[in-house]
């Protein structure tokens, strides 16, 4: 995809809408609308990285309330032309048809490898890449596993749904604690994964969310960027032309 001089990819990750409280989500909500509305002039497309929502699951008739400004702001994108894609993370994973057919996205369950403006460009979650989080790569092969998947379906929205919450409320995100530390490159896992995809292939740019720390450095030829988060950072990425860029969102005062 080759992008006008006038126009900006976006990428963002890991709102975790629904967490730590309605009442706190709720106002985040409102800040990711208000950024949505300040980047759409110039936006040529946006993706978003994984963990929008801190649970999605879609049962046949039924999905979690809440997040409907968030869906309607992707709905105005779409509708104006602006392509806008979605990666499930770790917490939205079992996002299916609904999201696509109701709001237009294009849903990435995999990482992804695109072209923009001669950018090779890497993107996904993060979950579950390079070495290390055993526990974690198992417990996500079962969470994939369509037969889990049709069974947890057959579970009433209310239960499910709320067990599914009462589970998220002991993650990292529902504890509201800021204890993310950039551990350096040998024990930073998205970067020796980067270093593994190298040895095979050109990347440029590598963009990935599910670390909640916006880090922005050079890995060998490429340029690693983690977006960071919006329960506590507020960043996110902007491809302007061929460099990437890693920017914070201010609320602007009423």
């Amino acid at each position: 995809m080759q992008v006008s001089s006038s126009k900006k990819v976006y990428f963002a990750s890991d709102f975790h809408l629904g967490a730590p409280t309605y009442e706190k989500s709720r106002i985040r909500e409102s800040q990711i609308c208000a950024w949505l509305d300040q980047i759409k002039p110039d936006c040529a497309a946006l993706y978003l990285v994984g963990d929008i929502f801190d649970f999605w699951f879609e049962y046949k008739f039924a999905i979690p309330k809440g997040f409907v400004r968030l869906q309607g702001k992707i709905a105005e994108f779409t509708d104006a032309g602006i392509p806008v894609h979605l990666f499930t993370g770790n917490h939205d994973m079992w996002a299916f048809d609904y999201l696509p057919k109701e709001l237009g996205i294009t849903l990435h369950h995999e990482p992804i490898i695109t072209s923009i403006n001669g950018q090779t460009i890497y993107i996904g979650h993060g979950d579950g890449l390079g070495p290390g989080d055993f526990a974690y790569k198992r417990l996500k092969k079962l969470f994939k596993n369509k037969i889990l998947q049709s069974m947890f379906g057959f579970i009433h929205p209310n239960i499910g749904i709320g067990l599914a919450d009462f589970l998220s409320k002991r993650s990292r995100a529902k504890s509201g604690h800021l204890d993310e530390v950039f551990l350096g490159e040998e024990k930073e896992w998205l970067i020796q994964y980067c270093k593994e995809v190298l040895q095979k292939e050109r990347i440029d740019i590598f963009v990935f969310g599910h670390r909640h720390l916006p880090i922005l450095l050079k890995v060998e030829t490429a340029t690693y960027i983690n977006l960071g988060d919006w329960l506590n950072y507020f960043t996110y990425g902007v491809l302007d032309g061929a460099n990437i860029k890693l920017l914070t969102f201010e609320a602007k005062e009423n």
